[in-house]
């Protein structure tokens, strides 16, 4: 099974049903992000404090990396970034294009899996922007290392995640209001499934999502060669029964360093 692709497929269709995090920002946003007035999220509700960024973003080359949507990636080329936009699902992309030209901005978009960076060159980025995406991928770990290759020393990443907890609660009766302890993790949403049932998931265009430790999403960017220098807790905005006992997202701000 190819992982990959069905996830590709997968986000193309939500993007057709206008899954919340297909939406593109109106164009009152990127006027204002023109004018200093900017601010992005890579988790769920609360925003990227300014102060993760530098005082200007004006000519740094940042990749908003699986963050297609139309939503960080045309935000910060409105705030003068230079922009290049990377993820698996096409029409994602054409979303950010969408904004682009709608809107008058110069972005770049490249299709690809955030596990492999090889389009880009070495050092090449001053910014990473990585919102809640790399439950994605198998394995994390890779992630970390491709982006620690294309950041230059002293490179900013910004990522979001989820908490681990949030997948140990059996999805459908959590909605229901009741918390069942059912899974553990590492696992992946087709652990979840009776063997009958996996097929017709498939074929239904569903994410296949994974579930990663926090020593894998925290301890993996430090042995990447980051420093972690920021962190917060997010949730679902009071729309989940987890809210009311913890926060179910994480955002770090990591700095890559060379440590002798």
């Amino acid at each position: 099974m190819d992982t990959t692709q069905q996830n590709s497929n997968a986000w193309d269709k939500k993007v057709e049903e206008g899954s919340r995090y297909t939406q593109s920002v109106s164009s009152d946003i990127i006027e204002k992000s023109k004018h200093g007035e900017w601010k992005i999220t890579v988790t769920t509700e609360k925003t990227v404090p300014r102060n993760w960024f530098p005082k200007s973003i004006e000519g740094l080359k940042v990749l908003c990396l699986a963050s297609g949507g139309g939503q960080q990636g045309p935000v910060l080329a409105a705030a003068g970034a230079d922009v290049t936009v990377t993820d698996l699902s096409k029409k994602q992309l054409e979303q950010d294009e969408r904004v682009a030209e709608r809107d008058g901005l110069t972005l770049k978009t490249i299709q690809g899996d955030m596990s492999d960076l090889s389009d880009f060159d070495d050092e090449y980025f001053d910014i990473v922007v990585n919102p809640v995406s790399n439950l994605f991928v198998k394995d994390v770990r890779p992630v970390w290392n491709e982006v620690s290759r294309v950041l230059k020393t002293n490179g900013i990443l910004i990522a979001g995640f989820t908490n681990p907890l949030l997948w140990i609660f059996d999805d459908n009766q959590e909605r229901k209001g009741i918390l069942d302890v059912k899974h553990s993790v590492p696992s992946s949403t087709l652990d979840y499934l009776p063997t009958s049932e996996i097929q017709d998931y498939l074929d239904s265009s569903q994410t296949i999502e994974y579930a990663h430790t926090l020593e894998d999403q925290i301890q993996g960017q430090i042995d990447a060669g980051f420093v972690i220098s920021g962190f917060y807790e997010d949730d679902f905005g009071g729309t989940r029964i987890l809210d009311n006992h913890i926060k179910t997202f994480i955002a770090t701000k990591a700095i890559k360093l060379k440590i002798d």
